[in-house]
């Protein structure tokens, strides 16, 4: 089967279970914002999913046209490997995980360079991460990667008063340099990935609720 074939079947499923809700969320986005915005990968956890990984933005050419136009961590870029191998050694199944950014389109310089996202930014995407969060009723921890989302994050869960509190490990972005850095990011994301490994392995508790 040819890469094509591969990303041809995604597409194919992208509206069927476990994603169907969350890719017509996606849909409107899109119309929405009038962006770029990459669908959920339907082998991932979709609305099933107990662990939320949330990195920085969209790369460019998974949005560009001829992109895969899929958030997945079957992307061929130099992010998504190193992901998906430290969670194969930390034993994480993709399938109890849905993978996202904290700004669902690509921020880019007026050149077409990617670039950290601004607080203003953060501030849009927000309301899209929340909603996002309000269909995965299931969800038991957030795995955060990298500073900006974890910005992005805490900002959405702070913008008003939570209805359920979760568990959040966050880390360095599984960029290839941090990934080949001799010590500490690396390790540090191993650990993270360990510890959300070892929260997915106890069976599901009762949601903490704020009332």
């Amino acid at each position: 089967m040819t890469d094509d074939d591969v990303w041809s079947g995604k597409h194919a499923r992208a509206h069927d279970a476990p994603v169907r809700s969350l890719n017509a969320s996606v849909l409107r986005w899109r119309i929405d914002t009038a962006r770029s915005i990459p669908l959920f990968d339907p082998d991932d956890g979709g609305d099933a999913a107990r662990c939320l990984v949330l990195l920085e933005s969209p790369g460019p050419k998974t949005v560009r046209p001829g992109g895969t136009n899929m958030c997945s961590f079957d992307n061929p870029d130099r992010t998504n490997p190193v992901l998906k191998s430290v969670f194969a050694d930390a034993g994480i199944d993709r399938v109890q995980c849905v993978k996202w950014n904290i700004v669902p389109w690509a921020v880019l310089d007026d050149a077409g360079y990617p670039v950290s996202p601004t607080a203003s930014v953060l501030g849009e995407a927000g309301p899209y991460v929340g909603e996002l969060m309000a269909l995965l009723p299931k969800l038991e921890v957030v795995f955060v990667l990298g500073a900006k989302a974890l910005d992005g994050y805490m900002r959405v869960i702070t913008a008003s008063a939570p209805t359920r509190l979760l568990p959040v490990i966050a880390a360095p972005h599984p960029s290839a340099r941090n990934a080949h850095a001799p010590a500490a990011a690396r390790q540090r994301l191993i650990n993270a990935a360990l510890s959300v490994a070892t929260h997915l392995e106890k069976a599901p508790e009762p949601r903490t609720v704020l009332r």
